[in-house]
């Protein structure tokens, strides 16, 4: 097996989507993860990461031999070799884009969950509506994005980030971005002292821009924002930080809120636990099932967003804000660290479940960050003896890995769906319905 070495440039002919926004190639039996390929393509790929003796390589296709069938022009200028890292698939038509994503999100199940059913098979990743006061391109796949921090470089140049990379390419737009984010002109200003600057478009209200300082230590401005939501079952109106975590795509929450409220039907009187809760979107939507006999308990770690949903839900009095880690709230112990500040974290901290949780749930709303929610989080979980747990994943490899964790639990996938939340990238958003006793038969 010969060595590649950053900057060498191999012809390839290419295999399969993989997570991440690859594809997988192979060459004198070495691994070769190509960058804006498409399967069955024959590129001329340069290589960009190559560790000696590692089992694979990382490259970008500089030169399309084959094309496939699938294949356009990028619409941004950007979306190149060498330049911004932000879009993965920007040479693939937007349909193309939804059936690369349901590739992953099956393969994925398959290899980590172990799952052949049709259901898993027959996956497809749906668009989002696009609301009647969006401004963007959506149906194309642009114009979507609400929330966009550009990087600022040295010389105060905004711009967004290279591929795996903390260098800056300065950009005088991106057509993902909403058009009101870029109608502020951050792009033609610079920004001295800053390290980035966040743009946000909210639904309620003037576009916001926050500087981030360059200094970590100097506080950063984060003025709070109204976003609505309108889903068939629920609406409401959530205030949240600027910074704070909301989806990007305008049609994402209504979206998300109402197969929640489908996959779940909370009944007036049921208790629901919202796990890794926000700023209490999916609590207020269940507290508004649940009514005053029932109750909801939110489990949110950030303070800012802890500090948002107490008020977002102070017109629901059945709902409890617990401001706590999801893992420290069950008493289960936090993924492993390395090193000493793993032996001090096991130290410091005591393993006790949160008396406010209750021991048991009817239904549970897992939303958990990129990582997952981890095996001790899933075991708690399905020990609440809930009826149905809808899980929110942004992740399809977490999803698979915790599929897997509550299946040894007792619970079985019975209901997903995938959207696409975030169009030319790779990223996709999956919705699962889980569920006690054994899963069904493959291929049912």
């Amino acid at each position: 097996m010969s060595e590649l070495r950053v900057g060498d440039e191999v012809e390839l002919d290419v295999g399969p989507v993989a997570h991440g926004g690859f594809c997988v190639a192979r060459h004198e039996g070495r691994v070769v993860f190509v960058r804006l390929a498409l399967p069955g393509e024959r590129v001329l790929a340069r290589v960009t990461e190559a560790r000696e003796g590692q089992r694979f390589v990382r490259a970008e296709a500089v030169e399309v031999l084959t094309p496939s069938p699938h294949r356009v022009p990028p619409p941004c200028r950007y979306a190149v070799p060498g330049q911004c890292g932000g879009c993965d698939f920007q040479q693939a038509d937007v349909a193309y884009q939804r059936d690369l994503k349901a590739a992953v999100v099956r393969e994925q199940l398959e290899r980590l969950a172990g799952l052949h059913r049709d259901l898993v098979h027959g996956l497809v990743v749906e668009p989002l509506p696009v609301p009647a006061e969006a401004q963007g391109e959506m149906p194309s796949g642009l114009g979507w994005r609400t929330r966009v921090e550009f990087a600022v470089d040295e010389a105060g140049v905004p711009g967004l980030h290279r591929y795996r990379s903390h260098e800056v390419v300065p950009v005088d737009t991106c057509l993902i971005a909403d058009p009101r984010v870029l109608a502020t002109g951050v792009l033609g200003r610079t920004w001295p002292g800053e390290r980035a600057v966040d743009v946000v478009a909210p639904s309620v209200g003037e576009v916001v821009e926050v500087p981030v300082p360059s200094d970590p230590g100097a506080p950063v401005a984060s003025p709070t924002v109204t976003e609505a939501v309108a889903a068939q079952g629920f609406s409401g109106n959530f205030e949240v930080s600027a910074r704070g975590f909301w989806q990007v795509h305008p049609g994402a929450a209504a979206t998300f809120v109402d197969v929640v409220l489908e996959l779940l039907d909370p009944q007036p009187g049921e208790t629901a636990l919202d796990l890794y809760a926000g700023v209490g979107l999916f609590a207020a939507a269940l507290a508004s099932r649940v009514g005053e006999t029932g109750r909801v308990v939110a489990v949110e770690s950030d303070a800012s967003a802890t500090r948002a949903a107490e008020g977002n839900l102070a017109a629901y009095p059945s709902t409890l804000v617990v401001g706590a880690r999801v893992d420290d709230a069950f008493g289960v112990a936090r993924p492993a660290r390395k090193g000493a500040a793993r032996q001090r974290a096991t130290r410091q901290r005591k393993l006790r479940r949160n008396p406010l949780l209750p021991p048991t749930a009817d239904v549970v709303v897992l939303d958990p960050p990129r990582t997952g929610a981890g095996r001790g989080v899933c075991g708690q979980v399905a020990g609440l003896g809930a009826r149905a747990i809808a899980y929110v994943a942004c992740d399809p490899a977490a999803l698979a890995r915790d599929t897997a964790y509550l299946r040894e639990r007792g619970y079985a996938l019975r209901a997903l769906r995938a959207f696409d939340a975030f169009p030319m990238t790779h990223h996709v958003e999956c919705i699962a319905l889980f569920a006690p006793g054994d899963p069904p038969e493959d291929g049912a």
